[in-house]
């Protein structure tokens, strides 16, 4: 039955067909059996002339219900010459007059707006046209007026049942519409978080790499020109570059973790961000590569957003790897953090030889193309603002004011 009904619903046009040959059929009957028994005597010259119309009238009604998927509205128009040629010519209505029915359900059913309105025309006019052109010379007036009526109800009636098919389909594909467009949008924010964590990712990776590899640079640096004449300081700086890395590594493996899906690190659970209080270990490290930083806290401490103690804290450590890159000799850093009461306002800046503030926008003279530019988003994201540039007489500063839109 299943595949029956698939057939059938891919060959629409073959199944109006045989309900075409089925009314032609019954027509036929029809008309012989009128043919058998003739009018009277007094409209034997009327009778022939309906007998003669009525078999083309009927083959193009049964025509209208082959072709009515095809071609609706010019289905409708054949229907209504037919029509109008019965009612002209007097023919004798036969079964094929069901089409007038099917065709006005079609119509209907369609979104050819004046094609739906002819048909409803059709079918509040056509049962007062065939009551006034037939008339039952037995039946009462009150018998005619209500066979008038419940033949206009049986038109109207199709004609509803076509509209809301009508009605039905447009919301389907409305639906449909509206599913394939939400998709669509879901697609698009999928890539639009997918690239935003990348971005994130490539920031982080960038500060890790920037930082801890410059650290490095500094210390083997120093190991290699005191490793005769101070064998101590030598070892002291080969195990800050052990420290450093293993730190990097340690940050390394918490952001490339993010990239693997259901897996964990070794440990079970990935090494938290750094924050505020990673700050003083930081400059630590600093200092212990050779820089003198002047670290101070204003303001009373206090629980901070996530993402504003992230961005702290990578603004610091990328403001001291360029002060210790590219300050100079004798370079000295100074680092304000101040609580205030809606904000957390973040000062870095040195007494270096500095650089120009163009260098910085355009690659951020890191050689990785991130500089201010990364600075700029990290405090963006936040809602905050970000001011940056040479100090007047010597040295860069970086000023940054981070709101505290929450307390945890």
């Amino acid at each position: 039955m299943y595949r029956l009904y698939e057939f059938l619903r891919r060959h629409p046009t073959l199944v109006d067909g045989a309900w075409a040959a089925v009314l032609l059929v019954m027509s036929g009957v029809w008309l012989v059996g009128i043919m058998t028994h003739p009018p009277s005597a007094d409209s034997l010259g009327q009778g022939e002339v309906q007998q003669a119309a009525s078999v083309p009238i009927a083959l193009a009604l049964c025509t209208v219900v082959a072709l009515r998927r095809r071609a609706p509205e010019k289905m409708l128009l054949l229907a209504t010459g037919a029509g109008l040629a019965e009612v002209v010519t007097g023919a004798f209505p036969v079964p094929a007059n069901f089409a007038l029915l099917v065709i006005v359900f079609t119509n209907a059913s369609r979104n050819v707006r004046w094609a739906s309105r002819f048909a409803l025309a059709g079918a509040l006019t056509a049962p007062a046209v065939h009551t006034l052109r037939w008339p039952n010379e037995g039946q009462g007036t009150a018998a005619a007026v209500l066979g008038t009526v419940f033949l206009t109800a049986t038109f109207l009636l199709a004609w509803v049942l076509g509209d809301s098919l009508r009605t039905r389909r447009a919301y389907y594909a409305q639906l449909e519409e509206r599913a394939a467009r939400l998709e669509r949008e879901r697609e698009a924010q999928a890539k639009v978080a997918v690239a935003a964590e990348r971005a994130r990712i490539a920031r982080e990776l960038h500060d890790v790499v920037a930082h801890n590899v410059s650290v490095m640079v500094v210390q083997a640096d120093g190991a290699a020109y005191v490793m005769d004449t101070a064998p101590e300081q030598a070892r002291q700086a080969l195990e800050t570059i052990s420290g450093t890395g293993r730190q990097a590594l340690s940050e390394m493996r918490r952001l490339l973790g993010v990239l693997r899906t259901g897996e964990h690190s070794e440990s079970g659970e990935y090494v938290p961000q750094p924050g505020v209080e990673q700050l003083a270990d930081l400059v630590e490290q600093v200092r212990g590569a050779g820089l003198t930083v002047d670290f101070r806290v204003e303001g009373t401490p206090r629980p901070l957003p996530s993402s504003v103690e992230l961005t702290a804290y990578r603004i610091v450590q990328e403001a001291l790897t360029n002060t210790r890159k590219h300050g100079g000799p004798d370079v000295g850093a100074t680092v304000r953090l101040t609580y205030g009461a809606d904000d957390l306002t973040l000062l870095a800046e040195d007494d270096g030889r500095g650089a120009q503030r163009e260098l910085y926008e355009v690659g951020g003279l890191d050689g990785l193309g991130q500089g201010l530019i990364g600075m700029r988003e990290r405090v963006g994201m936040v809602g905050g603002s970000l001011d940056a540039g040479p100090r007047p007489g010597g040295g860069f500063r970086i000023s940054a004011v981070l709101p505290l839109k929450s307390t945890g």
